[in-house]
């Protein structure tokens, strides 16, 4: 990892970077990289989970210039949420709070794929004051633009979204429409497969400023005693290395959209 920092001018245009980052070292170097901010989540295979207390009140500590959002999901698989598990949320929500996060990250649907506002406006309640993002649960709203309207009449500040396909790049023309019906009122922030390598291209088809990566390299395992046959988790998966956020990665990818501006 390099030792550059990125000057203010990444905010060039207001373009602003979030790494999604699975523990405090990728926090520190989403923040060496440049980032604007992170959103800290545990589970990231099953697309992001909330974090234990001990790394949300780390990250707090070591974080200096980089804003600290916690992602509120109890579990993995849908988000229709139980009443017991709204009430594990606001608890996780309350506890960001008393952390020192400056924000939070969550969704809440119905049976039918709307945007669920009750349950939503509780969390909502239990987040003053914070910053809010309604994340990918979007993508999976029958009616992007009402989902919108309704995310926006509930005072989130923003939606992480890749335009109702697996990967930004995909979603582009659905991200754009979102862009100019949004015209000003919520921040579109363009997530899930964006890299080095096509956040340019996102950004010139749709015009949305924001953007969300997690700019990860493998780590092998410093184990010198591996017991193959024995697996934790899921058998065949690789348990011998580990993904953290790299911060040539989060700079490059800054680095990307700033060349941009400049042409």
């Amino acid at each position: 990892m390099g030792n550059k920092q990125i000057t203010t001018d990444k905010r060039m245009n207001g373009f602003r970077f979030e790494v999604c980052a699975n523990g405090v070292e990728s926090c520190l170097a989403a923040q060496e990289g440049g980032a604007d901010r992170v959103e800290l989540c545990a589970g990231i295979p099953e697309g992001g989970t909330t974090p234990s207390y001990g790394e949300i009140k780390v990250a707090r500590k070591l974080l200096s210039s980089t804003q600290l959002n916690v992602i509120i999901r109890p579990r993995g698989g849908d988000f229709l949420y139980s009443p017991l598990e709204i009430e594990r949320m606001k608890e996780d929500i309350t506890i960001c709070k008393e952390s020192g996060a400056d924000g939070v990250v969550f969704g809440c649907l119905t049976e039918e794929g709307t945007v669920d506002m009750d349950k939503n406006r509780q969390l909502m309640e239990c987040a003053k004051g914070m910053s809010v993002t309604f994340h990918r649960a979007f993508d999976r709203t029958v009616d992007p633009f009402q989902a919108m309207e309704d995310i926006i009449s509930l005072g989130c500040d923003r939606i992480l979204t890749s335009g109702q396909q697996p990967k930004a790049i995909n979603g582009t023309s659905l991200l754009a429409q979102l862009q100019e019906k949004a015209d000003g009122r919520i921040i579109l922030l363009a997530g899930s497969g964006v890299t080095e390598d096509n956040i340019r291209q996102i950004y010139e088809e749709t015009k949305i400023h924001e953007y969300h990566f997690s700019a990860r390299t493998s780590v092998a395992s410093k184990m010198k005693n591996i017991c193959s046959n024995v697996y934790m988790g899921a058998k065949g998966a690789d348990e011998q290395n580990i993904l953290v956020t790299d911060a040539d990665r989060v700079r490059d990818t800054i680095m990307q959209l700033k060349e941009a501006c400049r042409q």
